[in-house]
């Protein structure tokens, strides 16, 4: 590396900012059960604290995305979260409205043939834009759980009708009320809906969001793809569209995994910022994306798993900074495909451990933040700390959510 690449990376890494999610730090588990950690979060404070140890450790991340439902107590003032976020030293990033846990959303939310289960879900959305706008966001991020599991059970084109009315409705409100907000539209082809879901793809999602407006946009989740999906294809082309509004970041072997990033495939990590530092050389804008981490950690301590992420995307990000653009127009365009291979590889496999070490002195940062929270023993004080807690509370701790 170079002065020049050096500072490119250095530049790139002071833009990267990555958002955490509230539920990431609390116990998780899978259809067949609840894994719990001494250490989990069980409250709202505790997710605000320990987002606030993962930004002191890496420097890169400032805000929280949070559930409403999990995050807001009925009747709680939003400014009051806020100054509670604020209190450790972050402050509330994206708004997840919650319309698939409760009994009423059985067949679905937006999309259900219940015209009351439909009322819900769009007086609880208007009530979480009203509550976005209250704390300073700037996102309202809507994943659906709406599918069916039989062919049949409902019509495609009544779903489809309803879910698009819905959200012109959303992104109208949020236009009106929450200026300079964003709607982001996420996708999923599968689960819990095992037939058809109702928004399974980019392409539904794009429609979606075009049907919208200006002020909505994709959000890609790398989890949520068939096996073998190209995602760094579709970010090149939603960013071509200015219709890419953000990412929940997670791994994967064979669907929504919700692994830590780059523990599967940290190539596909790669190459998908390869196209957004791409379209930023090409363009000479930046697209403002909003990069989140959306994972479930069932039996990595939470916040080593939220520390490794982030240190991981890190990398990742200044290691497609280095990519050598002139080199790799030159090689396209003698149609040598070695050779724009190589140049692409040769960023990718960099070491950029002292470079990155490097970039955290600069910002009195510890150079391996993974390593700074191990030796620290926080994880130990909170496990002590927490589990007194939950016993002074009565909280019994078991079963399953299957």
């Amino acid at each position: 590396m170079n002065d020049r690449t050096i500072r490119q990376a250095f530049q790139a890494l002071d833009q990267f900012k990555i958002e955490l999610p509230s539920w990431g730090f609390a116990d998780t588990g899978t259809r067949f059960g609840k894994f719990f950690q001494d250490a989990a979060a069980s409250t709202t404070e505790d997710k605000f604290h320990d987002a606030g140890v993962v930004h002191r450790l890496t420097g890169c991340c400032p805000t929280i995305a949070v559930h409403v439902l999990w995050d807001f107590a009925p009747g709680q003032n939003p400014k009051d979260v806020a100054k509670l976020a604020k209190k450790h030293g972050v402050k509330i990033g994206a708004i997840n409205p919650n319309v698939f846990q409760d009994q009423e959303y059985k067949f679905g939310s937006f999309c259900s043939p219940n015209a009351r289960a439909r009322k819900t879900a769009m007086d609880h959305t208007l009530d979480s834009i009203e509550l976005g706008q209250a704390v300073g966001s700037q996102f309202l991020s809507m994943w659906l759980a709406d599918g069916t599991n039989y062919p049949g059970q409902d019509s495609i084109y009544r779903r489809k009708h309803d879910l698009t009315e819905a959200f012109r409705k959303i992104a109208a409100v949020m236009a009106k009320k929450w200026k300079g907000a964003t709607l982001l539209v996420e996708y999923k082809p599968f689960e819990p809906g095992f037939y058809h879901t109702d928004i399974q793809d980019w392409g539904m999602a794009y429609l979606l969001a075009k049907a919208c407006g200006k002020n909505a946009k994709v959000l890609v989740d790398t989890g949520h793809h068939l096996p073998n999906c190209n995602i760094e294809h579709i970010v090149a082309i939603l960013l071509d569209e200015n219709m890419l509004g953000g990412f929940h970041f997670n791994d994967r072997k064979y669907a929504d995994d919700d692994l830590t990033l780059g523990s599967i495939d940290p190539y596909a990590v790669f190459r998908i910022f390869d196209q957004i530092h791409q379209h930023m050389f090409d363009t000479g804008r930046d697209p403002k994306l909003a990069y989140m981490v959306d994972q479930s950690h069932n039996l990595k301590p939470k916040l080593e798993a939220m520390v490794q992420t982030v240190d991981e995307a890190q990398k990742q990000f200044a290691r497609a900074a280095l990519v050598d653009r002139k080199a790799l127009a030159m090689a396209q365009k003698r149609m040598d495909v070695v050779g724009a291979e190589r140049v692409l590889r040769d960023a990718f496999e960099t070491d950029v451990r002292d470079l990155l070490a490097d970039w955290r002195a600069g910002h009195d940062l510890p150079m391996d933040p993974v390593e700074e929270l191990r030796a620290s023993g926080i994880i130990e004080q909170l496990s002590k700390q927490r589990s007194a807690e939950r016993k002074a509370r009565g909280e019994v701790r078991g079963g399953s959510f299957a």
